[in-house]
């Protein structure tokens, strides 16, 4: 293994381990020597990798908004319903949830920054939110009375709500309250009305 692998190697670790901590005890508990110990990394090796620990947690934000945006982007689009691209878009985003540390990590690092300014993840998934919505709108499949601001605010509090309240039970981020999410929702925000939700509820995330 050559120098640069085992230099990606160990900062790709020292990223994890932060994840993981950050994850379970928020930016303020979670300990560079702690994080050190997880990766099994030597203090001297982080720092060199790592400023600090803002630095580290930035890293972790990167690293998550780089997964939404291959996400985001690896979703294949619907020409005929932009709200089912939507609907598929949003199941992946809860899968992605469900099983990366790095995600969820970021997420609650936005919630718990400490004193730093972190990298906006909500803002990043708001957008693509809205693109989605602002294609259902321009093609007239919203009910009259929809405006697009309203519902992107509502399903981006949706999702990232279901990762809040995964926190104390991971069973919030299976498919199942998504799906249910979409069938209440779908009937009162397009035109004509329709519940078809059987898509997204069998879309499984690569």
């Amino acid at each position: 293994m050559s120098q640069q692998e085992r230099a990606t190697r160990t900062r790709n670790a020292l990223i994890q381990a932060a994840a993981e901590l950050f994850e379970r005890h928020g930016y303020t508990r979670a300990s560079l020597e702690d994080i050190s110990t997880r990766a099994q990394v030597s203090r001297g090796a982080l720092h060199f990798h790592f400023e600090n620990k803002a630095a580290l947690a930035d890293a972790v934000e990167h690293a998550a908004a780089h997964a939404i945006r291959e996400t985001a982007e690896s979703t294949p689009p619907n020409p005929t319903s932009p709200l089912h691209t939507l609907m598929d878009l949003s199941h992946r985003m809860v899968h992605l949830l469900h099983h990366d540390t790095i995600v969820r990590a970021g997420f609650r690092l936005n919630c718990d920054p400490g004193p730093r300014t972190p990298l906006n993840l909500h803002q990043q998934w708001q957008a693509h939110v809205h693109h989605h919505v602002t294609q259902a709108a321009n093609q007239q499949t919203l009910a009259p009375h929809i405006t697009p601001h309203h519902l992107t605010a509502t399903i981006v509090a949706t999702t990232t709500g279901l990762e809040v309240l995964s926190r104390t039970n991971h069973n919030w981020l299976t498919p199942t309250p998504l799906t249910h999410f979409w069938q209440l929702l779908l009937p009162s925000i397009t035109h004509p009305p329709t519940n078809d939700t059987h898509e997204p509820a069998n879309t499984h995330a690569p």
